[in-house]
């Protein structure tokens, strides 16, 4: 047998593959997940190529893994991916290897009646005796509820012999979607660009485009709040599992799906395989091999999700394409939305970007032609936008001490009296995002970081929400000693909702924030709760803000519209006015009309005017001509690179040196070092550097010469590149 020697990816941070000499009784082929010696350690890789050769100076493989191999669209999407980021090689596998974790299969265990009657019959025992006839097996759980009675009740019987347990088959991953479960009653509208989607991923094929040199389309979804985008896209999903190729779903916050997952099984009979950091052990697995498979032919999840090996991947779907949560910005710094059209290309699968909000990057691409566009610009039934007025705080402010105006007051008492919903909402966490003494003027802040500390009185603790620190609020001042001079500055959404309790306290009311106990579970729970009408008031941060459809919400109140307006950010404008669009799209989805006061200091700011007079398209149309005149994406590139380190002079003395070296060509331009607006997370010293590259710069090229001139950093330090930043701190 030819001997053989194979090129080994190994997911660290690493650039390069590694060649070992392959067994003469081991068949491989790319793609398979090896284990291979590395050091004094055995560790996972990935077989990126394999060429005849004598291997007999190398080490070899020490085996492989019995799970499918890693799809070649996938290992393009690494090796794209690792190029497009700077990102090493080893590190960009990281996102999508999934080594196998050897977990026990749980047994599941039913009962069923099989022998006599128990000795003794009492209600309970009679109940679950008449639930269980007819010889069915049933689940533990399912029975005892059956019946009305506690799982013991059915061990006693048990125990007894009157009931026996029986093995159950492993329940599938996730059941086959049906195409035609449920056919929707669509809107005109909403048929003709169902029927746009379902034609681009029927013409698309799974043969390779890289070797046939067809091109997937990009089809935007722009619709109004409440126009049936999820309905439309559901379609182009039908399309696909007709063709029997799989779909995923990418959603930006995958704790708030429990109300979409239970669209999907309305509409297709089950729901979809759910992928994200909840869904672990032998569960996770079984997702896994599903799609590897193609068992699995639906997915709904988060970043991660994108990065799974499906079998024949024929349509991608981003929600809420807009949202800055599908940046991954620690490790490889990565959008999702770019990546999820760039393994689109790969697969040759449609790629559908959805929302109400398109990004300026996403709109500029339709008007280039690169991206086609259906619109839905009304609601759904015929239902009309929300009302929205702006309250000039100048003029119209709360009392002091208090953070909702008197006039947003009387609409919340007038909407709840008449049964309805209101939602306030405030994008800040904590009760108050600074606490000082009064006495001396000492600032709370962390030791870790150079920033606030947030007060959370549901914690009783001052925390930071970059590191994670966390102290006890103290009775006393640590810098003067002076006594209940501790005080709390600015609202978060714990005290509003104080506040909301002291106004009305007979209301109902429910506040919604990601740091608050019980994880996903309770805000799905607590979403489902509005959506059934068991709260009067919502209190809320941007979770509120996206895709909920609260059928009895017809208030919404902005409290502090102007937060987003302070930022330094170049995007500052286009994500507050998508956000404010957003939140005030959750009133009048139902069949009452809607309404919604945005409290400002600054009313004839254009993101606000543009708001309350409902000219979206004036505000995009002037935002992307400020764009282009400054050179800023998407008619201009950007790279952040960000130096930091455990000593301060270290760090900042890099980001000199990469500044002297930059040698920036015609038409790029580096600015800085400048210590960076958060100076310190985690302990350590941060300075940025930005790059500024017209759009026909080989930007990526430019930046690994300049990063080779630079050397390796040495000590604490560390350089990590961003290419298109979303964030500027």
């Amino acid at each position: 047998m030819t001997a053989r020697v194979a090129e080994i990816l190994i997911p660290l941070a690493l650039d390069q593959t590694y060649s070992y000499a392959v067994p003469d009784d081991l068949r491989l082929e790319e793609g398979d997940l090896v284990a291979v010696p590395l050091g004094p350690r055995e560790r996972y890789g990935v077989v990126w190529s394999v060429r005849p050769g004598a291997g007999d100076n190398f080490k070899k493989v020490a085996g492989k893994f019995d799970v499918p191999p890693m799809p070649a669209a996938l290992r393009r999407l690494v090796d794209w991916l690792a190029w497009y980021t700077l990102a090493p090689k080893g590190s960009a596998l990281g996102l999508a290897l999934k080594v196998p974790v050897e977990t026990p299969e749980t047994i599941r265990v039913g009962v069923r009646l099989a022998g006599p009657p128990p000795k003794r019959i009492t209600p309970a025992r009679a109940r679950v005796l008449e639930a269980a006839a007819g010889g069915l097996v049933h689940v533990k759980r399912h029975l005892a509820e059956a019946a009305g009675v506690g799982v013991g009740v059915i061990d006693g019987l048990v125990d007894e012999g009157t009931l026996k347990t029986v093995a159950l088959k492993a329940e599938p991953v996730a059941e086959r979607p049906d195409p035609d479960f449920v056919r929707p009653d669509l809107s005109d509208r909403q048929r003709a660009a169902a029927e746009v989607l379902a034609a681009a991923v029927a013409t698309a094929t799974s043969q390779d485009p890289v070797t046939t040199g067809s091109r997937h389309p990009v089809i935007v979804v722009d619709g109004v709040t409440g126009s049936g985008k999820t309905e439309v896209y559901f379609e182009a999903i039908a399309a696909a599992l007709k063709l029997g190729r799989q779909a995923l779903i990418l959603a930006p916050e995958i704790a708030l799906t429990s109300a979409f997952l239970d669209r999907f099984a309305g509409r297709f009979g089950t729901r979809p395989a759910a992928w994200h950091s909840g869904v672990s052990g032998r569960r996770r697995e079984r997702v896994l091999a599903g799609v590897a498979s193609g068992e699995v032919s639906v997915v709904a999840g988060a970043r991660s999700a994108l990065f799974l090996p499906f079998k024949d991947l024929g349509l991608i779907v981003v929600d809420e394409e807009h949202e800055g949560a599908y940046k991954q910005e620690d490790g490889v710094c990565y959008h999702t939305r770019d990546m999820a059209i760039v393994r689109g290309r790969f697969e040759n699968a449609p790629v559908v970007l959805a929302s109400a909000t398109p990004s300026i990057e996403t709109r500029v691409n339709v008007q280039r032609g690169r991206f086609s566009r259906v619109a839905l610009p009304e609601r759904f039934g015929g239902r009309t936008l929300p009302d929205i007025k702006a309250v000039d705080l100048r003029r119209d402010p709360p009392e002091r001490g208090t953070w909702l105006s008197p006039r947003l007051v009387e609409e919340v008492r007038r909407t709840t009296d008449a049964g309805e919903q209101a939602l306030l909402f405030l994008n800040r966490r904590g009760y108050a995002p600074l606490t000082l003494c009064r006495a001396c003027g000492h600032r709370f802040n962390c030791p870790n970081c150079s920033a606030w500390l947030v007060e959370h009185r549901f914690r009783r603790a001052l925390v930071c929400h970059h590191c994670g620190h966390a102290e006890r609020v103290p009775e006393t001042c640590p810098a003067c000693g002076g006594a209940e001079t501790v005080v709390p500055c600015g609202p978060g959404v714990e005290r509003i909702a104080e506040e909301v309790a002291r106004l009305f306290p007979e209301k109902r009311r429910i506040v919604l924030s990601s740091d608050f106990p019980g994880g996903t579970e309770r805000l799905r729970k607590e979403l489902a709760a509005i959506a059934e009408g068991e709260a009067d008031i919502v209190v809320g941060t941007q979770l509120v803000a996206k895709g909920h459809n609260f059928p009895n919400m017809t208030l919404v109140g902005v409290l502090d519209a102007d937060i987003g307006l302070t930022s330094g950010d170049p995007r500052a404008a286009e994500r507050t006015f998508q956000l404010l669009q957003q939140v005030t799209g959750r009133a009048g989805r139902g069949s009452k009309p809607g309404r919604a006061l945005v409290q400002t200091y600054q009313p004839d700011h254009p993101v606000l005017a543009a708001l309350v007079s409902g000219e979206a398209e004036r505000f995009y149309r002037e935002e992307t001509a400020a764009r282009e005149a400054a050179g800023m994406p998407p008619f201009g590139r950007l790279a952040a690179l960000i130096v930091s380190g455990a000593d301060r002079t270290e760090a900042e003395a890099f980001g000199r040196n990469l500044a002297r070296v930059a040698e920036p060509p015609a038409g790029v331009m580096v600015l800085g070092p400048a210590e960076a607006p958060l100076a310190l997370i985690r302990g350590r010293y941060r300075f940025r550097l930005l790059v500024k590259a017209m759009r026909e710069t080989n930007l990526q090229e430019y930046l690994r010469q300049w990063l080779i001139r630079a050397g390796k950093p040495r000590g604490s330090v560390r350089v990590a590149v961003d290419v298109d930043p979303m964030s500027f701190l």
